[in-house]
């Protein structure tokens, strides 16, 4: 019978944030300022005759909570929003806040979770040494994966070590 062979080796990463990134403003202005600065250095590269860009968002989800709460401020029920653009995260939890047939039926006043948010977005990365890797940000963390030199992981490490919320 024959065996698998390791062909190549690829790592991942992972620094854990001190504290969670506030909101989702700030989460979209540190993956919107990888997209548009290119701080690890990426180059633009052609697959199967598509032409892509040094670093393109590869997938994004937002989802928000809304609690109903009591006169005591009790929880009483919950929605969770999930959904693909900070756009429609935004508009789609504004709405629900603003029924009150639906504050009405749950029998309580609804109000936003800030705290319990929960935001990602995966960026995929061509190396100039041609590997294709990914960073993967979270509201706790960011992750690095699918990267096998070194230098990569040096590069985002430092460029992280410039962000004072990715601290």
């Amino acid at each position: 019978m024959a065996d698998f062979t390791t062909s190549n080796t690829t790592k991942s990463a992972v620094r854990k944030l001190a504290d969670p990134l506030a909101d989702v403003t700030a989460f979209d202005n540190i993956v919107q300022g990888v997209i548009t600065n290119n701080p690890f250095q990426c180059v633009a590269y052609n697959a199967q005759g598509v032409n892509h860009p040094p670093v393109e968002q590869s997938r994004a989800g937002y989802t928000a909570r809304v609690v109903y709460q009591d006169a005591l401020a009790k929880t009483i029920a919950l929605i969770t929003i999930r959904a693909p653009t900070i756009a429609s995260f935004t508009s789609v939890a504004n709405q629900i806040i603003a029924d009150t047939a639906i504050a009405t039926a749950l029998g309580g006043t609804p109000v936003r979770d800030l705290a319990n948010e929960k935001y990602a977005s995966t960026l995929r990365c061509h190396d100039a040494n041609g590997e294709i890797y990914f960073v993967n940000f979270s509201r706790e963390q960011v992750t690095l994966t699918s990267y096998s030199d070194e230098a990569i992981r040096s590069r985002v490490e430092t460029w992280a070590d410039t962000v004072t919320a990715l601290a």
